[in-house]
């Protein structure tokens, strides 16, 4: 960041942000060591359909989370608001027989969230796996087995870290359901990989906030990355209270493109697995004159002509590894607009870092 006092202490949320390669290591290496995900696999194996619960932020991860499930293992996965099973039961349980839920909450105190594994394990007998960035909170009580990230617990309202980790230990898990092991040691890899980029990649995004003026942020991105501009787009407008939204990338040619103007923020989360045809969509939109954020793994010439802002991981491994590092950047972006504006990320308008309900 440019000129940083080494002595000034910086907000929680940018502290937390910037940990999280360090963070991810910790936490792929208690995974590593603590050999519950063995057990949990030998207690699970009968079950063949997954469903991911969360709210907000848990929400977005249960639909990362869920997609890396389908891609590792080959089983049905799908991913649900915590509010769905308990206002539509029947549409979000349609056979307990075979299915596993995995409730996800950063406090383990959500109320939906808790209420939901309750409901599923009660009521439904379905087998309820919970994770979670706290101790003995309620949701360890309503379900059945606890991963507990430890590590990636967050002071900021904001989650940051938290989204990223846990999703590492479910990616894991899924991992190792299918004895892919280089896919967990690829992910200890890009650990190492993104730990000496971060903190320039923060640096280039504070510029790029401090030489633009947005009225709109849209985030694109098509598989399991459509979850990943679901949850940048929610990080820009928590931390930065700007009007933002989020599509399948080839989807926002359909109609949504109408809003692109010169102050239209698009950011593109760019597979490899649908490169060309995503692409061919941003250099579209350059061309209709947003100002285009690419976020990839290698960049082609064509992503590179087309990008106002590039970031290239560069990383050598499975394409569903790069999902973690990938979200810095709508983080750190969300993070610097609310600077600008002259806000408090660490304590956001409106919110609270848990949502009890009575």
């Amino acid at each position: 960041m440019s000129g940083p006092n080494k002595n000034a202490k910086i907000p929680a949320t940018l502290a937390e942000i910037l940990s999280q390669p360090e963070i991810w290591r910790q936490c792929l290496s208690d995974l590593r060591s603590g050999g519950g995900i063995e057990e949990i696999l030998q207690e699970t194996g009968s079950r063949t359909e997954w469903v991911f619960i969360g709210c907000g932020t848990s929400f977005y991860l249960a639909e990362a989370a869920a997609a890396s499930w389908s891609m590792l293992t080959g089983q049905p996965a799908r991913p649900l608001p915590a509010s769905e099973p308990l206002l539509f039961p029947s549409l979000a349980v349609r056979s307990a027989e075979n299915v596993q839920a995995v409730v996800i909450s950063r406090s383990g105190q959500t109320s939906e969230a808790v209420r939901a594994a309750n409901l599923l394990s009660q009521e439904y007998r379905v087998p309820t796996l919970g994770i979670t960035c706290a101790e003995h909170s309620p949701l360890e009580k309503a379900c059945d087995r606890t991963i507990r990230m430890l590590a990636a617990d967050e002071k900021s309202m904001v989650m940051t870290r938290s989204f990223s980790s846990m999703l590492l230990a479910l990616q894991v898990l899924a991992a190792s359901k299918s004895r892919e092991k280089k896919f967990t040691s690829s992910l200890e890899r890009m650990a190492a990989h993104f730990a000496g980029r971060i903190d320039t990649l923060a640096s280039q995004i504070e510029e790029f906030v401090a030489g633009h003026e947005f009225a709109d942020y849209v985030f694109l991105g098509q598989g399991p990355f459509h979850a990943l501009a679901r949850e940048a787009s929610l990080k820009v407008t928590e931390m930065s209270c700007s009007y933002s939204q989020s599509f399948h990338t080839l989807e926002f040619r359909h109609g949504p493109k109408a809003i692109v103007s010169p102050e239209t923020c698009l950011t593109f989360f760019l597979s490899e697995s649908g490169s060309q045809a995503e692409a061919e969509v941003l250099a579209e939109m350059h061309e209709l004159g947003a100002v285009t954020i690419a976020v990839c793994n290698q960049a082609s010439e064509q992503i590179r002509r087309s990008s106002d802002f590039l970031f290239e991981l560069g990383f050598e491994g499975p394409e569903l590894v790069t999902l973690a590092p990938f979200i810095v950047p709508g983080q750190l972006l969300g993070f610097f607009t609310s600077m600008k504006k002259n806000l408090n990320p660490d304590e956001p308008k409106n919110l609270s870092r848990v949502v009890i309900l009575d």
